[in-house]
């Protein structure tokens, strides 16, 4: 019997936000502003279903856009992120209204404790039936250090030691608990069998924790990793523990040489490269003409503004960019003095081909708060589909991540018009396989 032909991968990148991760889309005149009410994600997860993604994943930011002039006036004026909401009743909500779509959300390894953490997607794992997962960060910026009671938020390389030691903790306490622990035997008393469940007595650099975990064995087994580390410590922890990495490459070639990269990586790390599904993020504009997307992407690009992207690229870099004109190459001191996406500042130095960036290179290059951030497909479905088809072919990735230039236009619009092209060629399923994220995504 012929081995099952090789199928795409589609996440859904989703804001718990007034704005998609493009700050400009609450301003598109087709925007929906119900971002406070459970029905506006839970209509988004419905048409996620309908398009049969396998993923809605929530991105999160623990304090508001407030490095650019230390001041959180303009995120909350022109609305650039200055919504977060929690995102378990969000995830719980779009749970509770799919049967078959995953969903993940983002949790800090530098704020919560592994315990909450671990608890946490383990409940929410049996309340959808087997579908949850979790997104690794270790934040960003001082800002949310603060809002956590601290002064200043760690060193880079910091950040990913202790969320090493985080994930140890996690997996571990996720593990307390025998698949087959559970007896519920009521006639003779037995509950549980003691034999098959365990203390953690974990005791560590940064943590400790006993255990046993609160929450039997979920359906999964544990909850499926979501990562996005592109650094060279970034990569390092990805290929240890990430199940899906997303990534923020501009170009197909930067695409194909991470994968490969990642996949070598996790090799060496004694895995299956095949359970390490590599998703960039795109942004896609699709209408049934040429013209009628480019006018689309017309439109959707007017709604970026020179705020949003000084704001975003602080936020992102803890570094306030208005202390500088912006033709003046930013030193040395202050390059290794930014303690936020070093993945980010690798791409502005090698797009700007400058040792010494300006302010002006970061608007640029790394297209923060523009949809020239992410790749961005643009054309009919048929265009559209190649477009992706090609990527997903020449071994730049395993499926996409989708963003949204605006909600819920961005959604309906690829479910509708790309997706059938796409199955049409035989790179994307028609019905999903079981019923947990595990099983849809073919991991073990």
């Amino acid at each position: 019997m012929p081995s099952k032909s090789r199928e795409m991968v589609l996440v859904a990148f989703i804001q718990a936000a007034n704005c998609s991760n493009y700050p400009g889309s609450w301003r598109h005149p087709e925007a929906d502003h119900s971002f406070l009410t459970p029905q506006y994600y839970q209509n988004i997860a419905g048409t996620l279903e309908s398009g049969k993604f396998h993923l809605a994943f929530l991105d999160d930011r623990l304090a508001m856009p407030s490095q650019y002039r230390d001041s959180y006036e303009d995120a909350v004026r022109y609305g650039i992120r200055s919504v977060k909401l929690d995102l378990i009743p969000i995830m719980t909500a779009m749970g509770l209204a799919t049967h078959n779509l995953g969903i993940g959300g983002t949790y800090s390894t530098s704020y919560y404790q592994p315990f909450h953490v671990a608890r946490l997607f383990a409940t929410l794992d049996h309340m959808t039936s087997g579908r949850s997962a979790w997104n690794v960060v270790t934040s960003l910026n001082d800002a949310e250090a603060q809002n956590f009671g601290l002064n200043k938020h760690m060193t880079h390389d910091d950040r990913y030691n202790q969320a090493d030691e985080f994930m140890e903790v996690v997996t571990g306490l996720w593990g307390t608990w025998g698949e087959d622990a559970l007896v519920l035997d009521a006639t003779a008393g037995e509950f549980a069998d003691p034999a098959k469940v365990k203390r953690l007595d974990h005791a560590g650099e940064w943590f400790n924790s006993r255990g046993p975990l609160t929450v039997p064995r979920s359906p999964q087994g544990r909850p499926v990793i979501i990562q996005a580390g592109q650094s060279l410590r970034g990569r390092e922890f990805a290929a240890k523990w990430a199940e899906l990495v997303f990534v923020i490459f501009p170009t197909l070639q930067a695409n194909q040489e991470f994968y490969s990269d990642i996949k070598y990586k996790a090799k060496l790390n004694g895995r299956d490269a095949n359970d390490l599904i590599v998703a960039p993020a795109v942004y896609v504009v699709v209408a049934q003409s040429e013209r009628e997307a480019e006018e689309k992407l017309h439109e959707i690009e007017t709604l970026s503004t020179t705020i949003d992207a000084l704001s975003l690229l602080s936020e992102v870099f803890n570094y306030d960019f208005s202390l500088h004109p912006l033709d003046e190459p930013l030193s040395d001191d202050i390059l290794r003095s930014m303690t936020g996406l070093r993945g980010f500042l690798d791409r502005v130095v090698e797009l700007s081909g400058k040792r010494n960036p300006t302010v002006q290179d970061f608007i640029t290059h790394s297209g923060r708060g523009t949809v020239k951030e992410l790749p961005v497909f643009v054309g009919s479905p048929n265009k559209i589909a190649d477009e992706m088809a090609h990527w997903f072919n020449s071994k730049a990735c395993d499926g996409f991540v989708v963003a949204a230039t605006h909600v819920p236009g961005t959604y309906d619009d690829f479910c509708e018009m790309v997706v059938p092209e796409l199955q049409s060629r035989g790179v994307f399923h028609e019905e999903y396989s079981g019923t947990t994220l595990r099983d849809s995504l073919g991991l073990a």
